[in-house]
């Protein structure tokens, strides 16, 4: 079966179909879908693979096996499991450490909003599309240029990346007793850094850098004083303390002759 079928796309076998059923975005034309499955495969193994990371990191948080893989197969976002074993692993109330991983996954249900225009994906499907809408899926999905492609790379890097995640969370928890202290492997920092790559081509505008620079600030400085978990909860805060300065910044007028030719 062809992938666009598998996901429902209604001009499976044809050629790329615009997003929301408009024209294709300016400087874009169809990509073919082998380009769209190699770059989806590219992205779902190389972030899958880090799931031996998590396995390691909550098994030495003290999480049973069947607690780590059921974070995977059910949570299955990387920031906020990693988040919630990262503060249990440092001595933090348990409710805390649930709390930050609940902010830093709420970030997910407005992917699903604008994915939910983009793929239309048909409603007996919805719940199981539901489970792969992260960071990465979105990502793969928003790039493509029409919504056939937008589909396929949704599908592919979703099923790609919670096989292999689910799968070396296995491995990665199995092998904990064997590793040793994840730290001394560098693994703990895998999590976090592969988070960064992800997010740092998306910091585009003023904004949006200065978001994310606070939200590093607040956290660094909550760490030393907090308690585990809290400083992701306050990091929240960043948000909206840049946009409410932005909103009082004045507006510069316009120069004169601006916009005229030269």
């Amino acid at each position: 079966m062809d992938i666009g079928e598998a996901v429902g796309t209604p001009d499976a076998g044809r050629g790329t179909e615009p997003a929301g059923g408009g024209p294709a975005r300016a400087g874009t034309g169809p990509r073919p879908d082998a380009a769209v499955v190699r770059d989806a495969l590219g992205v779902g193994v190389a972030v899958g693979l880090s799931g031996f990371a998590f396995g390691v990191t909550s098994a030495g948080a003290g999480l049973t096996l069947l607690q780590t893989c059921a974070l995977s197969l059910l949570v299955f976002t990387g920031a906020s499991q990693f988040a919630l074993v990262g503060a249990l692993a440092a001595g933090g109330n348990p409710y805390t450490a649930a709390a930050g991983a609940f902010f830093l996954g709420v970030r997910n249900a407005f992917y699903g909003l604008r994915l939910s225009q983009l793929l239309r994906v048909p409603r007996a499907l919805r719940p199981f599309a539901a489970q792969w809408v992260i960071d990465e899926t979105a990502a793969v999905a928003l790039a493509q240029p029409g919504r056939r492609a937008a589909r396929i790379g949704f599908a592919v890097t979703g099923a790609t990346l919670y096989a292999l995640w689910n799968l070396t969370t296995l491995l990665g928890a199995l092998g904990a007793s064997a590793l040793g202290d994840p730290r001394e492997w560098g693994l703990d920092a895998a999590g976090p850094a592969v988070f960064l790559a992800l997010l740092a081509p998306m910091l585009r505008t003023a904004t949006e850098r200065a978001v994310a620079g606070l939200a590093v600030v607040l956290v660094l400085v909550g760490v030393p004083v907090l308690p585990a978990g809290v400083p992701v909860l306050v990091a929240a805060l960043a948000a909206p303390v840049v946009l409410a300065l932005r909103g009082r910044a004045p507006v510069r007028p316009a120069r004169a002759g601006k916009g005229r030719g030269r």
